[in-house]
């Protein structure tokens, strides 16, 4: 699951290692650790590449779409160079094992020593220059203004997220929290949000093979984790990358800054005492996070209700993960009521979900028909989309497949089904920054839509009297106040949150006391979507576009 520039580093010989790190430093202008399109442009010219070459190299070493290259990807970028010196064509799979990465040779820059040399040079001019100041420093014994700290110049956009971030906190979230979104809808993000890895949730009712998948994808026991045949993951359960083995309490995970789950807090202690993080070193959990979930419950236990909002704090995880797994096992295909509530609360992440048919090496070929047959019916009902869910066919555990009970043809559908799954997690990655514009394009939507509601509701109450009858009569017709909404703004119907859950957070409101809609808010949002965000990711493509 490691993608081809984590591992970079790894295969390289040691004086390999060293001299790349030396020209990275080089290359890196600014010294912030990233080598940036301009920064390469100017590098990678002494390859004497062609533009095409070079857009492809630049392609295959920025996998993720960051608008950079760190070391690791550096490293990638100068071996792919070496390669497409020696004549191979640049492309992604180069990496993946057709060429022994540790044998490529440096590649040669031709004017890295006049480079080497121009830099040491102007190096000593800075380090005499920053002595200069500093002791102009020690002579002022005051910090008068014109002499200005590091700490004070307003730092750069370097990436994509900063300049999300920089977009959110400047133009979108005064907008969400005047018309409170955060209640509404979702929290307000924090840094830790933009900067989290990817996240694939697990869900489905218990003794699907949730907890088993993800020691499958592993190849071994995650901290806390525990496998049977009857509801034995009765907590949320989130797989991370840390230094050490070890589990984190859930109120704990939820005060970390540097972690994206303080919006938990809103379920309460009742939630947090059945969550828990589960840290531990792992190349796959350095570039995804796996949430397990406690099964959805059947029968007679869907009647005993949860202590928490289950299918709340499900909604919340849903709008923050990349990949959504529903796994099903083939002898317990019936979609229980809490099941259809838990899917229901998908609603809007749609193309995240990806179903698994589990397990399925314990039926032969014409039982797996019948049952894929009544599957697809059932998700039918339950998602009401017209199209297709993709569903998975295999058997995600440790044990060889049941060649005896599904024959030779469905042990190769098994493998081709896994592998699928398989190569589908791995781009995740690679897609992250997109799913997180995306996100974030979505979020806008949704924000700017709440802000016309909450407007349009707070123009609709009268000036004086009656105002507990008339928030009364406009809670009761909230469907006919958001036709209203959308019939003035021109605004899909597809983008308007539920009804009922809009009105169950209204009731705890007095609509009069909400801000009238403020047109200039709205234009810095729709500024943002029609020309900031254009412009941001402009900036970023692959500088030889």
């Amino acid at each position: 699951m490691q993608t081809s520039s984590a591992t970079s580093i790894g295969t390289c010989l040691k004086e390999h290692q060293k001299m790349y790190k030396e020209w990275f430093n080089i290359a890196d202008s600014d010294g912030d650790g990233r080598v940036s399109g301009n920064d390469a442009t100017k590098f990678f010219a002494m390859s004497k590449l062609s533009r095409q070459e070079l857009k492809q190299v630049w392609a295959v070493a920025d996998s993720k779409r960051q608008g950079y290259l760190g070391l690791a990807e550096f490293i990638t970028a100068m071996k792919l160079v070496s390669l497409a010196q020696a004549g191979h064509e640049v492309t992604s799979d180069l990496l993946k094992g057709s060429v022994d990465m540790q044998s490529v040779e440096l590649p040669v820059l031709e004017g890295l020593e006049n480079v080497v040399s121009k830099q040491k040079s102007s190096k000593a001019y800075a380090d005499i220059e920053d002595n200069v100041v500093s002791q102009l420093h020690v002579m002022a014994k005051a910090p008068y203004p014109w002499f200005k700290s590091k700490s004070s110049v307003k730092v750069n956009v370097v990436t994509i997220v900063d300049g999300l971030k920089r977009l959110y906190a400047e133009k979108l979230k005064p907008l969400e929290l005047t018309y409170r979104f955060n209640d509404f809808a979702s929290p307000v993000l924090t840094n830790s949000d933009f900067d989290a890895k990817p996240m694939v949730m697990l869900l489905g009712q218990y003794s699907t093979g949730k907890t088993t998948f993800i020691k499958h994808l592993l190849g071994c026991e995650y901290p806390g984790a525990h496998i049977g045949p009857e509801p034995t993951t009765d907590r949320f359960v989130v797989a991370m990358s840390g230094p050490d083995e070890r589990t984190i309490p859930g109120n704990t995970m939820a005060v970390q800054a540097d972690m994206p789950f303080n919006g938990l807090t809103s379920f309460g202690g009742a939630f947090l005492s059945k969550f828990e993080c589960s840290q531990m070193p792992h190349p796959v959990l350095d570039q995804i996070t796996l949430v397990d979930t406690p099964g959805v419950l059947s029968g007679e236990k869907q009647r005993m209700q949860r202590s928490y909002d289950f299918t709340g704090v499900i909604s919340w995880f849903a709008s923050k993960s990349d990949m959504i797994l529903l796994l099903f096992d083939p002898h317990k295909l019936d979609i229980s009521d809490e099941f259809k509530r838990v899917i229901s609360s998908l609603r809007g992440n749609e193309d995240k979900i990806r179903v698994v048919l589990n397990k399925a090496d314990q039926l032969d070929t014409q039982q797996l028909m019948r049952v894929y047959g009544a599957l697809m019916w059932s998700l039918g009902k339950v998602l009401n989309t017209p199209e297709v869910v993709r569903v998975y066919i295999g058997s995600f555990n440790d044990k060889p497949i049941n060649e005896a009970v599904v024959g030779p043809i469905g042990k190769e559908l098994f493998e081709k089904e896994q592998n699928d799954i398989l190569a589908d997690l791995m781009d995740i990655p690679k897609k992250a920054c997109d799913r997180k514009i995306n996100e974030f394009v979505k979020r806008a939507r949704a924000a700017k839509i709440n802000a016309y509601i909450i407007g349009h509701l707070k123009k609709e109450m009268p000036a004086m009297m009656g105002k507990t009858k008339a928030q009364q009569r406009l809670m009761n017709n909230l469907q006919e106040e958001f036709g209203k909404v959308q019939q003035e703004h021109h605004l899909p119907a597809g983008d308007f949150p539920s009804v009922e859950h809009f009105k169950e957070v209204l009731g705890g409101y007095n609509i009069d006391k909400f801000e009238k809609l403020k047109p200039k808010m709205i234009q810095a949002v729709d500024d943002m979507l029609g020309y900031d965000i254009p412009d941001l990711l402009k900036k970023f493509r692959n500088p030889y576009d």
